[in-house]
């Protein structure tokens, strides 16, 4: 038997242990001396809502699945057929290899092949490591082709602080938020302000968010982001590094259970690839920048 998300690679150090999984390499779970950190899946789960997730070569959707790059015009697959885009790269579903097992890390690799509608090869690697200071998650690219490549990097845990979001405090160090349409597609920006205001803690009750969140404060080289439960001091903090500049932030309707809220480290926003905001042009392989490396992490509070 094979498990749905493949096989399981499990770390652990100075309390914390976690779970990446062959499918996605995926973190599966995260918790410190017991809690858990990430509203993950079961192992006899596949991944659902994009949990824990890689998502490369770009997060988010793209219009229409539709983008010129390098005087082409390209169409990827429609992997959000509800609203017509593709969403969240080419990366999450594939099966990875592990490169590296040790007792506090595990590093897997996966060769994204040249496609239709993204005729460049990549290779992808990513690093789990844990130690006193939490999880820290290193995402790198490599591109193979003789030809530049358009790139964004993105992840897709849920932070868990208990059962229910509703009580707890969210703290979200952003400046700006997207406009987007009723296809979650971007049409503006403005400053965050009343309900999207999460500079400071703020109750989440009832607010439903599928919001992305930019110009990021980033303090001593990282923006944190904390989710806390005033009432028993206990939190979980999300950090990225300065090459992410954007956050998707998504709670689960307020109809249902929401055990736990997205937050999704991004290099780029939604259809970068159209707008360009952010987007990374990978050098051909073998020259100056043809790669990029990024980081980001998780701790308990």
């Amino acid at each position: 038997m094979v498990f749905p998300s493949g096989d399981q690679y499990a770390i652990a150090a100075a309390g914390y242990a976690a779970v990446v999984t062959e499918s996605g390499a995926a973190l599966r779970s995260l918790s410190k001396d017991g809690r858990e950190l990430v509203h993950g899946f079961a192992e006899s789960e596949m991944s659902g809502g994009g949990r824990g997730q890689l998502l490369m070569p770009w997060p988010n959707r793209i219009r229409d699945g539709r983008y010129s790059f390098g005087g082409r015009e390209l169409q990827l697959g429609l992997t959000d057929p509800a609203r017509g885009n593709a969403s969240h790269g080419l990366a999450r579903w594939a099966a990875w290899t592990v490169e590296e097992h040790t007792p506090t890390s595990v590093s897997l690799v996966y060769r994204c092949m040249a496609q239709s509608g993204y005729p460049w090869t990549l290779d992808l690697h990513v690093l789990y490591d844990l130690s006193a200071d939490g999880l820290v998650v290193t995402q790198t690219a490599t591109n193979l082709a003789t030809e530049p490549a358009p790139y964004a990097s993105g992840a897709h845990p849920y932070l868990r602080v208990g059962d229910a979001i509703e009580d707890l405090e969210l703290t979200v160090p952003a400046r700006t938020r997207l406009l987007v349409d009723d296809r979650q597609l971007p049409t503006g920006s403005e400053p965050v302000a009343g309900a999207y205001d999460f500079t400071t803690p703020r109750r989440i009750g009832d607010l439903d968010l599928d919001d992305g969140f930019g110009s990021l404060v980033h303090e001593d080289g990282r923006a944190t982001v904390t989710l806390a439960d005033p009432a028993s001091s206990r939190g979980v903090a999300l950090w990225v590094d300065e090459q992410h500049r954007w956050l998707q932030v998504f709670t689960p309707p307020a109809d249902g259970p929401r055990p736990g809220i997205a937050v999704e480290p991004m290099t780029a926003p939604a259809d970068a690839f159209n707008s360009g905001t952010d987007l990374v042009t990978l050098a051909p392989a073998g020259t100056a920048g043809d790669e990029l490396s990024v980081s980001w992490g998780i701790h308990a509070l």
